[in-house]
């Protein structure tokens, strides 16, 4: 199919393809083109230009898109989409005066997720993250990343990634696979944490490897749960399986975590709610992207991650929505982008390149995804009419998404 675009009133986030990723002040620049056509052959974008310039193309449907912005797909490189039931009760509890911390330790938290995982069957399981996939999908994601975490056993964990493998061979958006097995020590290896690792790395490891499982590894490297210590000794078992680190660090302590995804070439570090110089210090001059998880701060009432001081230490930063049950029940990433800019003062033009170009690079995507860049792939958002690109984050509960396309089709 042969798709043309025209009169597009702004189409934000052109790239030549080489570009990866932008840092520092290079955030601040979002390329655009007013006025301008679209041209994207099946699944891939061909080319584009001013309206003024634009000659004969043989194409098999022209859609005119005036008064409309269209922009690349949101790229999500936090989740944990796939879980089971809910965990509202919780957010009752919190609301009346309990701590993430205290309910965590009368057994709530990622325990609660991972008794009732562990009581869903894979059949169910998969149609419960399915759906989700298809609402964040409409809200305009295109590329994401998806963890497991709320097994906490060798048939749980295993049970999650084969969803994930499903999810990602039943639709044609990117979905990439994060093994959490360290995400939480269950409540019969209390006060036995190696021996809970040791089962990761020699039960669970070799089980994902052979059936191709995960692209990535990760732990939640924080107070109360693994130590940096723990962190080491399971990125390098991950990376003897050829599993890339990608890792939970800083959410509500500053353990040198930061430091730990460095050492091991961690594809990324998330969360950093809690940033030290040292922290920001050890990121320069690393492939390392750091990523905010605004809607955990939101929903926590905990810091947000310092965005300000990340970006003018030259480095580069990424968003993702870090959609879970118990602390960021939303996988909404026009939520983050809004966040972004009213809670981590990032502009409009910063807060859509984290949400872009750096986003599809903390999951390894930036050389298909992220930006309007020919011979990368057609996952875009078509708004409905609105002034400019800023209105998305400053109308924060209005949905001004008109449509998505993946691989060149309309998901609606």
């Amino acid at each position: 199919m042969r798709s043309l675009f025209i009169n597009i009133r702004e189409l934000v986030q052109i790239r030549d393809s080489s570009v990866e990723k932008v840092s520092g002040s290079e955030m601040k620049e979002l390329p655009k083109i007013s006025n301008a056509w679209l041209f994207f052959e099946n699944d891939k974008i061909s080319d584009f230009g001013k309206m003024e310039d634009l000659s004969e193309i043989q194409v098999d449907q022209t859609i005119d898109l005036t008064g409309k912005i269209v922009l690349p797909s949101w790229c999500d490189s936090h989740t944990h989409l796939v879980y089971a039931g809910n965990r509202e009760q919780e957010f009752v509890d919190r609301i009346n005066g309990l701590t993430y911390e205290e309910i965590a330790n009368r057994g709530g938290g990622i325990l609660n997720s991972a008794k009732t995982l562990n009581e869903t069957s894979e059949e169910e399981l998969y149609e419960q993250s399915a759906a989700r996939l298809e609402e964040v999908i409409k809200l305009g994601t295109g590329a994401i990343e998806i963890k497991s975490g709320y097994g906490l056993t060798k048939e749980g964990e295993l049970k999650m990634l084969r969803v994930i493998k499903k999810l990602k061979n039943n639709f044609s958006l990117p979905v990439k696979a994060t093994f959490l097995g360290a995400h939480a020590l269950p409540s019969e290896y209390k006060d036995r944490k190696e021996e809970y690792l040791d089962m990761v790395i020699t039960e669970i490891l070799p089980v994902i490897a052979k059936e191709n499982l995960a692209e990535y590894i990760d732990i939640f490297c924080e107070k109360g749960y693994f130590s940096v210590e723990d962190t080491n000794r399971l990125m390098k078992a991950g990376q003897k399986y050829g599993l890339q680190p990608k890792i939970h660090v800083n959410q509500f302590n500053a353990i040198g975590g930061v430091q730990a995804g460095v050492t091991h070439n961690a594809i990324s570090v998330d969360h950093l709610e809690i940033m030290t110089p040292q922290d920001i210090k050890s990121l320069t001059g690393t492939p390392t992207m750091p990523v905010a998880l605004p809607g955990c701060s939101l929903f926590l009432s905990i810091p947000y991650t310092p965005a300000r001081e990340i970006m003018e230490a030259g480095l580069p930063l990424a968003l993702a929505t870090d959609f879970n049950p118990g602390s960021s029940p939303s996988g909404n990433m026009n939520l983050v982008v809004s966040l972004a800019c009213i809670k981590m003062k990032m502009t409009p033009e910063e807060a859509i390149n984290a949400a872009t170009i750096n986003a599809a690079y903390a999951m390894g995507l930036s050389k298909t995804h992220g930006s309007i860049s020919k011979g990368k792939k057609a996952n875009f958002i078509v708004t409905k009419n609105i002034p400019s690109y800023a209105y998305l984050p400053y109308a924060f509960g209005t949905n001004a998404i008109e449509d998505v396309y993946i691989n060149g089709k309309s998901v609606n």
